[in-house]
């Protein structure tokens, strides 16, 4: 069997320079495979360079670049899945924006550090060694037909779309809130404990992502955000609000201005767990959001949601009736890889 390593840069591949102590990425995908020859017995791997920066600097046209990448190594007879290296700070944006775009059944694995390379108790090894494995288990598997893109870490395995960093030190960083991690990396095995259900695929066109953008909502907020937003470009605004979708009569009269002037509007929250849902009447409400053309997100983050309405808009779909049920979707058949049907415009 044989598997891509594709790298993009961060901690994973970061040393420290000898004159300020700072770590920067430096390193390529030859030298992770060289520092996991220890462990143990891997697929056969060909690497693929494709980016070596710190994820805070990943941007757009990086995103579908990669994608492209990845697509067409995955198209490949002789390639039976992928592992990608990748900062952990925007890890989860990247494998959600990936997860959605991509068309194929086979495995890609997302794995990082949160400790650099210098470090005597770098944690990169031994979880691209746990990708490597995770990507062979997939691969080998009818189970993991369909899988999508999961993210291993610190030996869980976790879905894109309920993934999210929750520590910004420690190596137990990422997790999957309510819904708990996929599976575990074993000493002598990887064990799924649970099946992905919720999958969506959103064709990705040959074109730039529309810019939308994030507006956060806190005691004292006005709609001045919102509207400079609108004003400079926005395609689309996610609303990162509090509770289950709420915000006051300030912003509620800048999310009307902008759903007036025909730009979708989701309403997400800042609340880790739990997601949007409509339960009270008062200005701001999501009640009253939703009844002016507002989405809810559901349990996608401020950050995922973006993601999400991004690919929407650039495909065309900007109704509310549309979008709802993009955002809604409780289940589309892991190995359709198409446009779920009941939400199409």
């Amino acid at each position: 069997m044989k598997l891509a390593l594709i790298t993009t840069g961060g901690t994973i591949v970061s040393t420290k320079a000898a004159d300020t102590g700072l770590a920067s990425a430096r390193l390529g995908g030859s030298a992770l495979l060289a520092g996991i020859a220890a462990f143990g017995r891997v697929a056969d791997v060909e690497v693929i360079d494709a980016l070596r920066v710190s994820s805070p600097q990943i941007g757009l046209s990086d995103w579908c670049a990669l994608h492209k990448t990845v697509d067409a190594v995955l198209a490949r007879d002789d390639i039976a899945g992928a592992v990608i290296t990748h900062g952990t700070a925007t890890m989860e944006e990247t494998a959600w924006f990936l997860d959605l775009t991509l068309h194929t059944a086979k495995p890609v694995v997302m794995t990082g550090a949160q400790r650099n390379a210098s470090e005597p108790d770098a944690d990169g090894p031994r979880n691209l060694f746990n990708a490597l494995r995770v990507c062979e288990a997939v691969a080998a598997s009818a189970d993991g037909v369909g899988v999508g893109v999961v993210v291993a870490l610190n030996d869980s395995v976790h879905a894109a779309r309920e993934v999210t960093k929750s520590q910004t030190l420690n190596v137990e960083t990422f997790n999957s809130g309510v819904w708990g991690s996929l599976g575990q990396v074993r000493a002598d095995r990887v064990v799924f404990h649970r099946q992905r259900l919720r999958r969506l695929h959103l064709p990705l066109q040959d074109k730039a992502l529309p810019p939308v953008a994030i507006v956060p909502m806190y005691v004292g907020a006005g709609r001045e955000s919102i509207d400079a937003a609108v004003a400079g470009g926005a395609q689309g605004v996610v609303v990162e609000a509090i509770a289950s979708g709420h915000v006051n009569a300030a912003m509620q009269d800048g999310i009307f201005a902008a759903l007036e002037r025909g730009v979708p509007v989701v309403v997400a929250t800042r609340i880790p767990s739990g997601g949007t849902r409509v339960g009270y009447d008062f200005p701001g409400s999501s009640f009253n959001l939703v009844g002016r053309g507002a989405v809810l997100s559901d349990d996608l983050s401020p950050w995922k949601a973006r993601i999400l309405l991004m690919l929407a808009v650039q495909n065309g779909w900007r109704s509310q009736h549309t979008l709802q049920g993009l955002f809604g979707a409780e289940s589309v058949p892991a190995t359709s890889f198409g446009e779920p049907s009941s939400v199409l415009p």
